[in-house]
């Protein structure tokens, strides 16, 4: 790993222990990002669960950190993200039916699923690094090329077909008014998923997504710990997006290491 990727896990196997000790201690998911209330609200052993995956994400992401570990890691986090995925899948049906089905609902739906199947691709694409001269490499940059690329454009999607839902992400100190930002960001995150799917530019658009995952950190989403300090959905959601910022430059030097390696 060079040192811009070592930076991208370090800040991704951080981020990803922060929201883990964040379940150990509200002794549950936090509910936007792990919804396993999506299988109904009376989940047995729900806690218990929750401290389970405290510590398998604390655990996942200090061994990411270190490389005779960084596999191991690497493995566990696209485990657990992939798992907070499969929490998703049953509001495919049910958010349509409650909220009736509308082009919308479904495209947030996907954006919800697709913010933790970054995360997973993140922790695999760390698997397969380790292991850079392995088959299982250009095959897993591919797949996330394509998980990458369509969650973005769909991200960008959900801030264009939905704006009165995103006007609460925009602090009012913010000039130009909420609508004009929720609208330049979903342009943002439309030309940064085609660029990533097409292979212009795929690069710098992904170091540039991921930058404007890490802006989100800093302007937007500390307003929400700063209202209410003991809510786990607000630390929560901030420890997440650190997570995507990390997962998406991890993604970002993967396959520019990829096309070095072609190259040379």
């Amino acid at each position: 790993m060079n040192s811009p990727m070592k930076a991208a896990v370090y800040l991704y196997g951080v981020a990803s222990a922060a929201a883990g000790v964040m379940d150990l201690i509200w002794g549950g998911f936090d509910a936007d990002h792990q919804p396993i209330q999506a299988f109904g609200d009376h989940i047995p052993g729900v806690h218990i669960l929750a401290c389970i995956t405290g510590v398998w994400m604390l655990a996942g992401g200090a061994a990411i950190l270190w490389r005779r570990s960084a596999r191991a890691g690497g493995a566990m986090l696209a485990v657990i993200y992939f798992a907070f995925t499969v929490f998703w899948l049953p509001r495919f049906y049910t958010a349509p039916h409650y909220l009736g089905f509308r082009i919308p609902v479904e495209i947030g739906v996907f954006a919800g699923f697709g913010s933790q199947l970054i995360a997973a691709a993140a922790g695999a694409l760390v698997y397969a690094c380790v292991a850079a001269e392995s088959p299982a490499w250009p095959r897993t940059i591919l797949i996330a090329r394509w998980i990458f690329g369509i969650c973005s454009i769909d991200f960008g999607l959900a801030h264009l077909t939905d704006l009165p839902d995103n006007v609460v992400y925009v602090p009012k100190w913010m000039p130009m008014g909420a609508h004009f930002w929720i609208i330049l960001t979903g342009i943002c995150f439309l030309l940064a998923g085609l660029a990533i799917l097409s292979g212009l530019q795929d690069v710098l658009a992904a170091w540039l997504l991921g930058l404007m995952f890490l802006t989100f950190n800093l302007i937007a989403l500390p307003q929400f710990i700063f209202a209410d300090p003991k809510n786990h959905v607000a630390w929560g959601g901030y420890a997440y997006n650190l997570a995507a910022v990390g997962a998406t430059w991890i993604f970002a030097e993967s396959i520019d290491a990829e096309r070095e390696h072609e190259v040379g």
